[in-house]
Protein backbone atom coordinates (compact mmCIF):
# COMPACT_ATOMS: atom_id res chain seq x y z
CA UNK A 1 0.00 0.00 0.00
CA UNK A 2 1.08 3.25 -0.75
CA UNK A 3 -0.65 6.92 0.46
CA UNK A 4 0.90 9.97 0.40
CA UNK A 5 -1.15 11.86 3.20
CA UNK A 6 -1.72 14.87 4.37
CA UNK A 7 -3.30 16.71 7.42
CA UNK A 8 -6.98 17.24 6.99
CA UNK A 9 -6.48 21.23 7.52
CA UNK A 10 -4.02 21.29 4.71
CA UNK A 11 -5.68 22.60 1.71
CA UNK A 12 -4.93 19.96 -1.91
CA UNK A 13 -6.32 20.33 -5.47
CA UNK A 14 -8.87 17.91 -5.72
CA UNK A 15 -9.00 16.98 -9.13
CA UNK A 16 -9.99 18.90 -12.36
CA UNK A 17 -7.92 22.15 -13.16
CA UNK A 18 -7.83 25.43 -12.35
CA UNK A 19 -10.38 28.14 -13.31
CA UNK A 20 -9.26 31.73 -13.45
CA UNK A 21 -11.11 35.31 -13.72
CA UNK A 22 -10.07 38.77 -13.73
CA UNK A 23 -7.95 41.85 -15.63
CA UNK A 24 -4.64 39.91 -16.89
CA UNK A 25 -2.16 40.61 -19.61
CA UNK A 26 -1.85 38.48 -22.35
CA UNK A 27 0.36 37.26 -25.49
CA UNK A 28 -0.94 36.24 -28.89
CA UNK A 29 0.50 32.99 -29.22
CA UNK A 30 -1.78 31.85 -32.47
CA UNK A 31 -4.79 32.89 -34.80
CA UNK A 32 -6.61 30.13 -36.43
CA UNK A 33 -3.92 27.07 -35.78
CA UNK A 34 -4.15 23.87 -37.21
CA UNK A 35 -4.30 20.98 -34.86
CA UNK A 36 -0.93 20.52 -35.69
CA UNK A 37 0.10 23.86 -34.77
CA UNK A 38 -1.93 23.43 -31.49
CA UNK A 39 0.18 20.13 -30.66
CA UNK A 40 3.18 22.30 -30.97
CA UNK A 41 1.93 24.51 -28.84
CA UNK A 42 0.82 22.20 -25.84
CA UNK A 43 -2.54 22.47 -26.57
CA UNK A 44 -3.87 18.47 -27.48
CA UNK A 45 -7.04 18.60 -28.98
CA UNK A 46 -8.23 15.33 -31.31
CA UNK A 47 -8.88 16.74 -34.27
CA UNK A 48 -8.46 20.04 -36.75
CA UNK A 49 -11.13 22.80 -35.72
CA UNK A 50 -13.86 23.94 -37.97
CA UNK A 51 -13.78 27.42 -37.83
CA UNK A 52 -17.14 28.06 -39.67
CA UNK A 53 -20.32 27.96 -37.92
CA UNK A 54 -23.64 28.67 -39.04
CA UNK A 55 -26.46 30.40 -36.83
CA UNK A 56 -29.84 31.04 -38.38
CA UNK A 57 -29.36 30.29 -41.84
CA UNK A 58 -26.14 32.25 -41.93
CA UNK A 59 -22.63 31.12 -42.27
CA UNK A 60 -20.09 32.65 -39.94
CA UNK A 61 -15.83 32.57 -39.83
CA UNK A 62 -14.52 31.78 -36.55
CA UNK A 63 -11.67 34.19 -35.80
CA UNK A 64 -9.85 32.64 -33.30
CA UNK A 65 -7.32 34.03 -30.94
CA UNK A 66 -5.32 31.84 -28.91
CA UNK A 67 -3.83 33.60 -25.76
CA UNK A 68 -1.48 32.77 -22.87
CA UNK A 69 -0.12 34.00 -19.41
CA UNK A 70 1.62 32.37 -16.76
CA UNK A 71 -1.27 31.17 -15.63
CA UNK A 72 -3.79 30.09 -18.47
CA UNK A 73 -3.80 29.53 -22.16
CA UNK A 74 -6.90 30.21 -23.43
CA UNK A 75 -9.20 31.22 -26.72
CA UNK A 76 -11.77 33.55 -28.04
CA UNK A 77 -13.66 33.89 -31.40
CA UNK A 78 -14.88 36.86 -32.98
CA UNK A 79 -17.12 35.61 -35.61
CA UNK A 80 -17.12 37.14 -38.80
CA UNK A 81 -19.13 37.43 -42.48
CA UNK A 82 -18.96 39.51 -45.61
CA UNK A 83 -22.14 40.99 -44.50
CA UNK A 84 -22.83 45.09 -43.45
CA UNK A 85 -23.62 45.91 -40.07
CA UNK A 86 -27.03 47.89 -40.54
CA UNK A 87 -28.76 48.76 -37.02
CA UNK A 88 -32.48 48.19 -36.60
CA UNK A 89 -33.42 52.00 -37.39
CA UNK A 90 -31.60 51.50 -40.93
CA UNK A 91 -28.18 52.91 -40.47
CA UNK A 92 -24.97 51.99 -41.67
CA UNK A 93 -21.76 51.30 -39.60
CA UNK A 94 -19.00 53.11 -40.68
CA UNK A 95 -15.09 52.90 -40.38
CA UNK A 96 -11.98 53.95 -41.90
CA UNK A 97 -8.35 53.77 -41.94
CA UNK A 98 -7.70 54.83 -38.45
CA UNK A 99 -9.85 52.36 -36.20
CA UNK A 100 -13.08 55.13 -36.12
CA UNK A 101 -16.49 53.67 -36.14
CA UNK A 102 -19.73 55.43 -36.17
CA UNK A 103 -23.45 54.65 -37.24
CA UNK A 104 -25.21 56.84 -39.66
CA UNK A 105 -27.86 56.40 -42.74
CA UNK A 106 -25.17 57.74 -45.47
CA UNK A 107 -21.86 58.63 -45.66
CA UNK A 108 -20.15 60.11 -41.90
CA UNK A 109 -20.55 63.93 -41.72
CA UNK A 110 -18.55 64.33 -38.57
CA UNK A 111 -16.08 66.83 -37.97
CA UNK A 112 -14.36 64.00 -35.94
CA UNK A 113 -14.19 61.70 -38.24
CA UNK A 114 -11.31 61.22 -40.61
CA UNK A 115 -12.70 59.74 -44.15
CA UNK A 116 -9.71 58.20 -45.49
CA UNK A 117 -10.43 54.55 -46.12
CA UNK A 118 -14.50 55.49 -45.12
CA UNK A 119 -16.32 52.43 -45.81
CA UNK A 120 -19.34 50.09 -44.40
CA UNK A 121 -17.90 47.80 -41.87
CA UNK A 122 -18.96 44.29 -42.01
CA UNK A 123 -19.80 41.85 -39.45
CA UNK A 124 -16.97 41.46 -36.84
CA UNK A 125 -14.74 43.93 -37.97
CA UNK A 126 -15.26 46.58 -35.23
CA UNK A 127 -14.29 43.99 -32.63
CA UNK A 128 -11.09 42.75 -34.94
CA UNK A 129 -10.12 46.34 -35.09
CA UNK A 130 -10.90 47.50 -31.32
CA UNK A 131 -8.57 44.21 -30.58
CA UNK A 132 -5.58 45.12 -32.94
CA UNK A 133 -5.70 48.58 -32.05
CA UNK A 134 -5.32 47.72 -27.86
CA UNK A 135 -2.58 44.51 -28.95
CA UNK A 136 -0.26 46.64 -31.03
CA UNK A 137 -0.83 49.58 -29.07
CA UNK A 138 -1.77 51.92 -32.04
CA UNK A 139 -1.85 55.53 -30.94
CA UNK A 140 -4.97 57.72 -31.75
CA UNK A 141 -5.03 58.83 -35.20
CA UNK A 142 -2.28 56.41 -36.02
CA UNK A 143 -3.29 54.18 -39.16
CA UNK A 144 -5.22 50.66 -38.28
CA UNK A 145 -6.66 48.40 -40.70
CA UNK A 146 -6.65 45.55 -42.99
CA UNK A 147 -6.07 45.40 -46.23
CA UNK A 148 -7.28 41.93 -46.93
CA UNK A 149 -10.67 42.18 -44.86
CA UNK A 150 -12.27 40.90 -47.42
CA UNK A 151 -10.76 37.89 -47.43
CA UNK A 152 -10.44 37.15 -43.61
CA UNK A 153 -14.48 37.50 -43.51
CA UNK A 154 -13.61 34.34 -45.83
CA UNK A 155 -11.38 32.62 -43.68
CA UNK A 156 -8.07 33.72 -45.10
CA UNK A 157 -5.81 35.01 -42.11
CA UNK A 158 -2.29 35.60 -43.83
CA UNK A 159 -2.01 38.57 -42.86
CA UNK A 160 -2.87 38.03 -39.41
CA UNK A 161 -0.76 35.09 -38.98
CA UNK A 162 2.14 37.98 -40.04
CA UNK A 163 0.96 40.13 -37.63
CA UNK A 164 0.95 37.43 -34.77
CA UNK A 165 4.80 36.94 -35.23
CA UNK A 166 5.15 40.85 -35.69
CA UNK A 167 3.38 41.58 -32.36
CA UNK A 168 5.30 38.35 -30.33
CA UNK A 169 6.19 40.48 -27.46
CA UNK A 170 3.39 42.77 -27.29
CA UNK A 171 0.46 42.09 -24.62
CA UNK A 172 -2.62 42.97 -24.33
CA UNK A 173 -5.09 43.04 -21.45
CA UNK A 174 -7.80 41.02 -21.06
CA UNK A 175 -11.17 40.41 -18.38
CA UNK A 176 -11.49 36.84 -18.40
CA UNK A 177 -14.69 35.21 -17.38
CA UNK A 178 -16.49 31.75 -16.58
CA UNK A 179 -19.40 29.81 -18.84
CA UNK A 180 -21.27 27.41 -17.33
CA UNK A 181 -19.09 26.25 -14.20
CA UNK A 182 -16.23 25.04 -16.16
CA UNK A 183 -15.08 26.70 -19.61
CA UNK A 184 -13.08 29.94 -19.94
CA UNK A 185 -14.40 32.88 -21.71
CA UNK A 186 -12.93 36.76 -22.86
CA UNK A 187 -14.63 39.56 -22.36
CA UNK A 188 -14.86 41.39 -26.36
CA UNK A 189 -16.78 44.43 -25.69
CA UNK A 190 -13.04 46.15 -24.41
CA UNK A 191 -9.76 45.20 -25.02
CA UNK A 192 -7.29 47.14 -22.80
CA UNK A 193 -3.79 48.05 -23.42
CA UNK A 194 -0.52 47.39 -20.62
CA UNK A 195 1.15 50.21 -21.40
CA UNK A 196 0.81 53.14 -19.07
CA UNK A 197 -2.80 53.98 -17.46
CA UNK A 198 -4.36 50.53 -18.50
CA UNK A 199 -7.29 52.21 -18.02
CA UNK A 200 -9.43 49.54 -16.52
CA UNK A 201 -12.19 51.64 -15.27
CA UNK A 202 -13.05 51.69 -19.12
CA UNK A 203 -13.93 47.53 -18.44
CA UNK A 204 -16.27 48.35 -15.61
CA UNK A 205 -17.87 51.55 -17.64
CA UNK A 206 -19.02 49.76 -20.04
CA UNK A 207 -19.63 46.22 -18.27
CA UNK A 208 -22.22 48.58 -16.51
CA UNK A 209 -23.84 49.60 -20.06
CA UNK A 210 -27.20 48.44 -20.85
CA UNK A 211 -25.45 46.24 -23.99
CA UNK A 212 -22.27 45.70 -22.40
CA UNK A 213 -23.16 42.58 -20.23
CA UNK A 214 -20.39 39.72 -20.43
CA UNK A 215 -22.64 36.51 -19.79
CA UNK A 216 -20.23 35.01 -17.97
CA UNK A 217 -19.14 34.36 -14.25
CA UNK A 218 -16.27 36.52 -12.70
CA UNK A 219 -14.86 38.41 -9.63
CA UNK A 220 -16.47 42.00 -8.90
CA UNK A 221 -13.53 43.64 -7.90
CA UNK A 222 -11.88 41.92 -11.63
CA UNK A 223 -8.78 41.35 -10.08
CA UNK A 224 -6.79 38.49 -11.41
CA UNK A 225 -7.15 34.73 -9.67
CA UNK A 226 -8.04 31.44 -9.55
CA UNK A 227 -11.91 31.57 -10.07
CA UNK A 228 -14.20 31.49 -6.65
CA UNK A 229 -17.55 30.79 -7.64
CA UNK A 230 -18.65 32.93 -4.11
CA UNK A 231 -17.05 36.14 -5.03
CA UNK A 232 -18.14 36.25 -8.68
CA UNK A 233 -20.91 37.71 -10.55
CA UNK A 234 -22.57 36.96 -13.62
CA UNK A 235 -25.06 39.06 -15.95
CA UNK A 236 -27.46 36.47 -17.77
CA UNK A 237 -28.12 36.84 -21.08
CA UNK A 238 -31.56 39.41 -21.53
CA UNK A 239 -34.17 37.48 -23.71
CA UNK A 240 -35.71 40.85 -24.58
CA UNK A 241 -32.88 42.40 -25.66
CA UNK A 242 -32.44 44.17 -28.58
CA UNK A 243 -29.59 45.51 -31.00
CA UNK A 244 -28.17 48.46 -29.94
CA UNK A 245 -25.96 50.67 -32.55
CA UNK A 246 -23.18 50.57 -29.85
CA UNK A 247 -23.16 46.46 -29.88
CA UNK A 248 -21.75 44.24 -31.96
CA UNK A 249 -24.02 41.79 -31.80
CA UNK A 250 -21.80 38.70 -33.00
Amino acid sequence: MAIKSNDSNVEVTGGGIKLYSGLSNFNVIAVNPTMAELHELGIMVKQDPNYFVEFSGEEYFKLTFWVKNEDLTTRFDILMNSKQRVSQSGKHQYMNNVGQATWSEGAPEYDWYKMEGNHIAVTGEETLINFTKAWANVANGDEVYFETIDKIVRGDVTELKALVKLLSANTIRLLVGVKDGKYQSIYTKVFGRTSGNKRDDLFVKKLNDDYGAFNAEFDTTLAWGVFSPELAHVTPDKEDATVSEEDDWV
